[in-house]
């Protein structure tokens, strides 16, 4: 009867565990804002995505908007909600995001792979254009949040629009510079002599060469080593829309307070050009706030989190608003709060 008992004990302490467990998770995924779904028309086809304010009732004082500009990539307007403990902070500080799914993803009509980079300006302002005539929005006080390959669009857009302000996570500079980059640094970080490397960056210029003399992608599919993936005609395409990019004269464009945030341990993009690069073209100097934070990859992850799937999944389950590395959120706060003053 005893050892009946006994596991009876054991059978309800393990049941209390994982309630108590699945409480505090889902506590932990209860932001504390409103998410409204959007939908606005444009004439490349509807767009859609989220509008998240605070839910505290600001009564007839309207709020900042902060427009969300994603890197690269099929994503949705959360990214795969990776966004949402920045949207909690910013409705915190009064200010209303706004995130539209990529073209082809979630609702957005059409196909993210077909976009140029002034295709994705056009669409920025489309966002802009339908926020101010929310009743609840500041028309004067919208801004730009923009990660990695955004680095190329909001500068562009801000020639086009007057941003109250630009922050920008991770941003290069030049396309194929940023990639022949990626290319060195991730190979090093894998351990690859410096002979593979070279080999590597040789083979990655042929297919640039094809790309400048606007080869077909069947070029390019005849040219790819039999043991790697080729990209996909899409991708071949966008590929192709965009590989000139480059932001250096487009910075000259911001009039308004520019957030660059780095991470000291990015692969993907070479920080200190882009630092370099912001410092010369940004006038004048005082509009520009750069923090680099260190032990911190391109997604402004810590690095130790980053790469490893099942502890990012773990840090994102039980302690989302602290996935990004320390300081970051604190940074964007600080900056907004300075702008107000």
């Amino acid at each position: 009867m005893f050892k009946h008992k006994k596991i009876w004990i054991s059978f309800l302490i393990i049941i209390v565990l994982c309630a108590g467990t699945s409480l505090y998770i889902i506590a932990q995924q209860d932001y504390n804002m409103i998410e409204r779904s959007v939908e606005i028309p444009t004439p490349q086809g509807k767009l859609t995505g989220i509008l998240t304010l605070a839910k505290k009732d600001t009564g007839t004082e309207k709020l900042g908007l902060v427009v969300f500009i994603h890197g690269d990539g099929p994503l949705d307007a959360t990214h795969s909600e990776g966004y949402k403990p920045l949207w909690e902070r910013l409705a915190s500080l009064g200010y209303a995001s706004l995130s539209l799914d990529k073209r082809g993803i979630g609702g957005s009509e059409g196909n993210w792979l077909n976009q140029s980079i002034d295709d994705r300006v056009v669409e920025a302002q489309q966002a802009i254009a339908w926020a101010k005539k929310q009743p609840m929005i500041d028309g004067s006080r919208i801004g730009v949040w923009g990660a990695s390959q955004a680095g190329w669009v909001i500068p562009r857009l801000a020639g086009k629009e007057h941003l109250a302000f630009s922050i920008l996570v991770s941003p290069a500079i030049n396309w194929l510079k940023q990639g022949e980059y990626n290319t060195r640094s991730q190979m090093a970080k894998d351990r690859h002599t410096q002979q593979e490397i070279e080999a590597q960056v040789d083979y990655d210029n042929q297919i640039k060469d094809i790309l400048k003399r606007h080869g077909s992608y069947e070029e390019y599919t005849k040219h790819v080593r039999k043991d790697d993936e080729p990209m996909s005609r899409e991708r071949w395409s966008f590929v192709s829309k965009n590989f000139n990019s480059d932001a250096t004269e487009s910075l000259q464009n911001f009039k308004t307070p520019v957030l660059l945030l780095l991470g000291e341990n990015d692969v993907n993009v070479d920080i200190q050009d882009t630092e370099r690069t912001y410092r010369k073209e940004v006038h004048p100097g005082y509009l520009l706030h750069v923090k680099t934070f260190q032990h911190t990859e391109h997604s402004m992850l810590p690095t130790s989190i980053a790469g490893s799937e099942w502890k990012m999944g773990l840090r994102f389950l039980f302690a989302p608003r602290s996935i990004t590395t320390e300081g970051y959120m604190d940074e964007i706060e600080t900056f907004l709060t300075k702008l107000a003053l």
